[in-house]
């Protein structure tokens, strides 16, 4: 570990789903894992409709256009549904390089939220983490205004 560096520099968001009300699936787009070592997806899930539901997982791929996309074993949270008091909760999901399909060339990550039935108000971010050759902040999304 080392303390004189700025949580920024190692992890920061590589990918966003906005904060909306939806009833479709919401996907990050595809993230070169190559620059991190790991990924850390974190889903927020406000109020869900009354016979809501909410589901998250990750994916992977060989490029950035999604070729060859393929969930990633282990990588789906349970479901959150509003009767089983799934609203205002949180979930993580973690992710190592060495949990990809690597010897069958992917190296892509996405993260997708689908809420279904009802419309739930979610947003997620997929952070990158622990960075294999430069500072975390070069590499954050573009949407990122600032690390102080």
């Amino acid at each position: 570990m080392w303390p004189s560096l700025k949580p920024t520099q190692r992890l920061n968001v590589a990918a966003v789903i906005n904060p909306q009300s939806a009833t479709t699936v919401q996907v990050t787009g595809w993230i070169p894992m190559s620059p991190w070592n790991n990924f850390l997806a974190t889903i927020l899930v406000g109020t869900i409709t009354a016979t809501g539901t909410v589901d998250a997982k990750l994916q992977q791929a060989t490029d950035a256009s999604g070729t060859g996309a393929k969930d990633i074993t282990g990588k789906a949270i349970t479901q959150l549904t509003a009767t089983g008091s799934g609203s205002n909760k949180q979930v993580n999901i973690n992710l190592k390089q060495d949990e990809l399909d690597a010897q069958n060339g992917f190296n892509y990550v996405q993260l997708s939220v689908t809420p279904a039935t009802a419309a739930a108000v979610i947003a997620a971010a997929l952070f990158g983490v622990d960075p294999v050759y430069a500072p975390a902040d070069a590499f954050a999304v573009a949407t990122v205004q600032q690390n102080l």
